[in-house]
């Protein structure tokens, strides 16, 4: 599928075609739809522009389950710290 914004449509929105893909790939990102290399791919960017694209608009880039919090708990228990 092409997702097509016409030149009057990016105007509207105040956005050049690659300041709406870096948005779009944020959003979707941030909302868990893609993941990380999908969504800097999306945005057209590498991994270290990424990365400074989401701190710039405060979206965390890792995000850690429960299930991966008490892993690490258990590896500092295991660690004696």
């Amino acid at each position: 599928m092409v997702l097509t914004f016409t030149n009057d449509e990016l105007r509207a929105m105040g956005m050049s075609a690659g300041e709406a893909r870096m948005e779009i790939a944020c959003r979707l990102f941030d909302a868990g739809r893609v993941g990380f290399h999908a969504a800097m791919r999306l945005a057209g960017l590498d991994r270290v522009e990424f990365e400074q694209l989401l701190r710039t608009r405060g979206i965390a880039i890792y995000r850690p389950t429960v299930n991966d919090l008490r892993e690490d708990l258990a590896a500092l228990r295991r660690m004696g710290v």
